[in-house]
């Protein structure tokens, strides 16, 4: 029997199946990670995005095809996390807004979604790379529009040879990027893409599926902010934790948006706004729910609907895993000024080093845990300034802080490319108060291209990758692009590190170490260096970081 249409219900149990099915293979695409590296975490961005989307795809009831695809990409672009979890939400934005007008979808239909899914998510990316999960959905589109166009109408037999031409484009990725075919691997976002789809063919085909959500995101946190262990329910000003949701039926513009922050802003604290098309996400902190609940009803109906009473709570434990607005210092505390700074940093020395230099608002997780899309916009709304400058610190967080920079609206983001700690360092050092805006931006992005940055960690998984062969449990020493030293002694790789980084014109290294390394140790390390570079200064941080034995940088 043919499927000549799918509905909203329908289109509600391909995505959650398509989620389940990440979700159980997600370790599987963390281990295709090229660099053999214990943060490989494709298959688990992709899974927590496409897992944000989910709880609210989920607790619809007999929903509409708007009410679904809103929910897909609302949930997705706020909590994407990663390159691979970023161009997701980007695709499911581009298919839903294909969807979202239509009450039953065709093939046609479908193979339109397929080419606006690959449209949206190219335009996000500044430099598309071939041989990735860019060019699995491309060639999944092609192939749609070519099965549409022969003119076959059957929904099933169409997914299952748009997916089976995907399979046969993620096979070939190796021969596209060379990186891949060294170490063995197909790409991993394209990988994971692929068993979303897998999952949407067994919905089609009427597999029962469990549907109930297991997965929570580890949290990314605030480091700065009152710490929660060490007040009393006196210190709570304001004691309900009140967040909902506003699905949009009135007039709401961003003028009406500042009305009603303000407005929350007279009645609470630790107000997070966000707007996504006609969804608004809220969080605030008051004494009187019911006037923030009756203020939004004037918008639109409210969904997610959840109220927590902070001091009973604290009374009957230390509150966890709040939202990072909770845990925050509001913005509304501090006066309006110019210009703020958020980074993402990776461990407790790093992060008194980014205090110390100007950081407004520090997001701990960089590569043990890539911060989403909502965590920086949290960040933005409890930073009180005209300007905010975001430092991702890391290249897998860039597209992240650019999505929350696009999603906001009422204060200019300036997100500064930094791909490494380091590089985050030098460039908020660079800020100069009396400069410009754009004068900074270059400033920062000239200068933190002078630093070299190195890694060292330890391999999870035999490889051979720039000319060495890697064995489980090897410790390797990774500079910005490729491996350059390895071997099984922390302080032999991290020296051999060092003295490929150094060249005529080096005059500074400063070598932060992690949680796993003694002070006396960097300490041996850094006068080595310094007997063997005598012109060159060593400068030695803790820098209290997880998985990294050391990270360090060459100017």
């Amino acid at each position: 029997m043919s499927m000549k249409t799918i509905d909203a219900g329908m289109v509600q149990k391909c995505f959650l199946s398509g989620a389940k099915r990440i979700e159980a293979n997600k370790e599987y695409i963390n281990e295709l990670n090229v660099f053999p590296v214990p943060d490989g975490d494709t298959g688990t961005n992709m899974t927590l995005t496409i897992m944000s989307a989910a709880k609210d795809v989920a607790a619809l009831e007999n929903p509409s095809m708007e009410q679904v695809c809103k929910a897909i990409s609302g949930g997705s672009l706020r909590g994407a996390r990663g390159n691979s979890g970023v161009i997701l939400s980007q695709l499911f934005r581009g298919f839903t807004k294909e969807l979202r007008e239509q009450t039953e979808i065709t093939v046609s239909v479908l193979a339109s979604a397929f080419e606006r899914a690959v449209e949206t998510a190219y335009k996000a990316v500044m430099k598309p790379k071939e041989g990735t999960i860019l060019t699995v959905a491309r060639g999944g589109a092609e192939r749609a529009r070519q099965i549409a166009d022969e003119g076959e109408e059957d929904v099933l037999v169409f997914a299952e040879e748009v997916v089976a031409h995907m399979k046969e484009v993620l096979d070939i990725t190796p021969e596209l990027l060379p990186v891949l075919k060294e170490a063995g691997v197909v790409d991993s976002g394209g990988e994971g893409l692929l068993t979303i789809m897998k999952g949407v063919l067994d919905a089609l085909n009427g597999k029962e599926t469990d549907f109930t959500l297991t997965v929570s995101a580890p949290s990314t946190k605030a480091a700065t902010g009152a710490a929660n262990d060490n007040i009393s329910t006196a210190d709570i000003k304001f004691g309900y934790c009140t967040e909902f949701i506003i699905m949009v039926e009135k007039h709401y513009d961003m003028d009406e948006e500042l009305k009603f922050k303000a407005y929350l802003e007279s009645i609470g604290d630790s107000i997070v706004v966000v707007s996504d098309e006609d969804i608004v996400k809220v969080h605030v902190h008051t004494n009187d729910p019911g006037l923030a609940i009756q203020k939004a009803l004037t918008y639109g109906s409210l969904t997610k609907m959840k109220i927590d009473n902070m001091r009973e709570e604290h009374n009957e434990r230390v509150i966890q895993g709040a939202n990072q607005a909770a845990e925050a210092k509001p913005a509304e505390e501090a006066p309006r000024k110019p210009v703020g700074f958020v980074t993402v940093s990776i461990g407790a020395g790093l992060n008194e080093i980014f205090n110390g230099i100007g950081a407004d608002y520090i997001i701990e997780g960089g590569q043990t845990m890539n911060p989403s899309t909502e965590d920086m916009l949290t960040a933005i709304a409890n930073v009180n300034a005209d300007t905010i400058f975001i430092l991702p610190n890391n290249s897998n967080i860039i597209l992240a802080a650019e999505q929350a920079m696009n999603l906001t609206k009422d204060k200019q983001i300036v997100v500064i490319p930094s791909k490494s700690v380091p590089q985050g360092i030098t460039a908020l050092i660079n800020y100069m108060p009396d400069k410009s805006v754009e004068d900074n931006t270059k400033r920062m992005t000239e200068e933190m291209q002078n630093v070299k940055t190195g890694q060292v960690t330890y391999a999870v998984r035999d490889t051979s990758m720039d000319g060495k062969e890697i064995k489980a449990g090897d410790i390797m020493g990774i500079g910005d692009k490729t491996i350059l030293s390895v071997g099984i002694d922390i302080s032999e790789v991290t020296f051999g590190l060092m003295e490929a980084l150094m060249d005529e014109d080096s005059e500074l290294v400063s070598l932060y170490y992690g949680e796993e390394v003694s002070e006396e140790d960097a300490n041996v390390l850094a006068d080595k260096l310094m007997e063997a570079y005598p012109d060159v200064d060593v400068e030695v941080h803790p820098g209290g970081q997880p998985i990294y034995y050391y990270v360090l940088s060459v100017e």
